[in-house]
């Protein structure tokens, strides 16, 4: 069990895969494999579906994680072992349809208000004004601000692949008045003692100044990327431009954001209106 465990890890060191999706797939893989006495290499395809089966009745698991387990186990049959996709028929939950939640820009406004220290407004600031994920604001580093073309260079976003965002012109200035204030060596933003700053601590800093603003609803950063894409989208801007923006690599997972922009909506005319007009 040993030498099948360090073979996986290693495969998804060689594959460079990111470090959460590290230690998922070797938690979830090591599970799988502890859970048959014999060798997994000879495993059916009806036992594996058993085997999820079997999770899913004792396991309050979401459909997200559901996929998790299966790419785990699918990742050491195709990519370890190298073997033809023929482990893989297994049932896959339907993805559950959801709209992604978003701020209002009067929202983000009272939220920024509130911040009082320069560094932390700065990374609430960046996160929205870039629709960057967490861990693109965190892996930003000082050359990656183009101030002169108004520009953020993302390396290595998800997916491997970099892009360019959109820097406010307006925040330019305040970068150099925080970057006056804490000389940051290598990364746009980093700890007290130095290095990347910590992404628990975003979180938590965002949590703090939401609450402080009187929102009461839970928001993460991730709702500022999404509020970012909605904003944009209200104020008309092209959906492929926002796809390019948000690094989605196809365009169907930008166009939720229609669905949550109210652009088209504010033109409709509600039918009760008319009626209390009528009153």
């Amino acid at each position: 069990m040993r030498q099948v465990l360090e073979s996986y890890q290693n495969t998804l060191i060689q594959k460079r895969y990111s470090g959460s999706t590290y230690a998922t797939y070797t938690s979830y893989f090591a599970a799988f494999a502890n859970h048959f006495s014999y060798d997994i290499n000879n495993l059916q395809v009806h036992e594996i579906n058993q085997y999820l089966v079997e999770l899913l009745k004792t396991k309050p698991i979401s459909s997200s994680q559901q996929n998790q387990h299966i790419n785990a186990i699918k990742f050491y049959y195709e990519k370890v072992l190298g073997r033809e996709k023929q482990y893989y028929a297994v049932l896959r939950p339907k993805r559950q349809q959801t709209l992604p939640k978003v701020l209002s820009k009067n929202e983000i406004t009272k939220v920024l208000t509130v911040i009082s220290n320069n560094k932390h407004r700065m990374i609430i600031s960046i996160l929205y004004s870039g629709g960057l994920r967490k861990a693109e604001l965190l892996n930003l580093k000082l050359n990656d601000i183009q101030s002169d073309r108004g520009l953020l260079r993302i390396n290595g976003g998800k997916g491997k692949k970099d892009r360019f965002t959109i820097l406010s012109k307006l925040l330019i200035k305040q970068l150099r008045e925080y970057y006056l204030e804490y000389r940051p060596k290598t990364f746009l933003f980093e700890g007290q003692s130095g290095g990347k700053y910590s992404g628990e601590r975003v979180s938590k800093l965002l949590h703090n100044a939401v609450h402080k603003a009187g929102i009461n609803r839970r928001v993460t950063p991730h709702m500022l990327r999404h509020s970012f894409a909605t904003h944009l989208l209200e104020q008309g801007t092209d959906l492929q431009y926002i796809q390019e923006l948000l690094g989605h690599s196809s365009s169907k997972t930008t166009e939720i954001y229609t669905h949550v922009s109210n652009k088209n909506l504010q033109n409709i005319v509600n039918p009760i209106d008319e009626l209390l007009e009528n009153l």
